[in-house]
């Protein structure tokens, strides 16, 4: 059966969406009230949630101290977008767009605000000289990272909106943004296909940007049951890449941070300090 037909008013006005977090949306930005920001002892204060998006952040984070940049310790806080955390006015004054991840970099003479994940990356990258390459390498590096950050709205609110969150499932919605989520996948393994990783033969930001969006559909840990819909195990060099990269400890453990759902042993709601992780069961 064919999808209710839809006539656009002449001129939008705001209306009720339902579905999963239809509290969050509004046309309007800015902060929605009063609340500040905690902040702790080390260089870097991260407010974040463990969405693909945040994850990214942590996961960068956890391979740089992986790799033994110990000044690069950071506190991780909690961002809960269901209680509209990330309209408060502490956080929309370090990211005006009101989402996850957000940084405040308190490691030179003044303080430097970071919003939206691929300029963390790229921020944190060139800060401690790791994960991006200055040769001639690097515009593949940041090619493919751009490929990802423009992607991910496809995947997020794209697919997954409609096949999982959406108050009422409609085809054309779903057949739409399953077929460019597959093609996305088709790209990567494509790439994978030719190359170890996503920039070449070393792990890069390329690759800790698109691994917390791609990994999970991998493992079946996404949006209900999508790994089956879209046939994601006939990836196969995508799902070599996600195996490699999901072993990694600094990636292991940068997924469980800032994560508040889900076995209490996999997960660090807040994270300052690397014994945090002490207990925790990230295999």
């Amino acid at each position: 059966m064919a999808d209710p037909a839809y006539t656009p008013p002449k001129v939008w006005k705001p209306t009720e969406s339902g579905g999963k977090f239809a509290n969050i949306n509004r046309p309007t930005a800015g902060a929605r009230h009063e609340k500040e920001l905690p902040q702790g002892e080390h260089p870097f204060q991260l407010y974040s949630l463990a969405t693909p998006n945040g994850v990214k952040a942590t996961v960068m984070f956890e391979e740089l101290l992986e790799a033994g940049h110990s000044d690069a310790d950071y506190d991780a806080w909690l961002i809960d977008i269901s209680e509209v955390d990330q309209f408060g006015s502490g956080f929309t004054a370090i990211n005006p767009n009101g989402k996850i991840p957000a940084l405040l970099d308190r490691s030179g003479n003044r303080e430097i605000r970071v919003f939206e994940s691929g300029a963390i990356l790229v921020h944190l990258a060139e800060k401690f000289g790791k994960f991006l390459p200055t040769d001639h390498t690097r515009v593949e590096v940041l090619s493919w990272l751009f490929w990802q950050i423009g992607s991910a709205p496809f995947i997020g609110g794209g697919f997954g909106h409609f096949y999982a969150y959406a108050p009422e499932k409609y085809e054309y919605p779903i057949n739409r943004y399953a077929m460019e989520t597959k093609r996305l996948f088709d790209v990567a393994d494509k790439r994978l296909g030719e190359t170890r990783f996503l920039g070449g033969d070393d792990y890069t930001v390329a690759d800790i940007a698109t691994a917390p969006w791609l990994v999970p559909f991998t493992e079946g840990t996404i949006y209900e049951d999508a790994k089956t819909f879209l046939e994601i195990e006939s990836y196969e060099n995508v799902m070599r890449w996600a195996g490699e990269i999901a072993a990694r400890p600094g990636f292991k453990r940068g997924r469980a941070v800032n994560r508040s759902w889900g076995d209490e042993d996999k997960r660090l709601p807040e994270r300052h300090s690397a014994s945090d992780f002490d207990g925790l069961n990230l295999d």
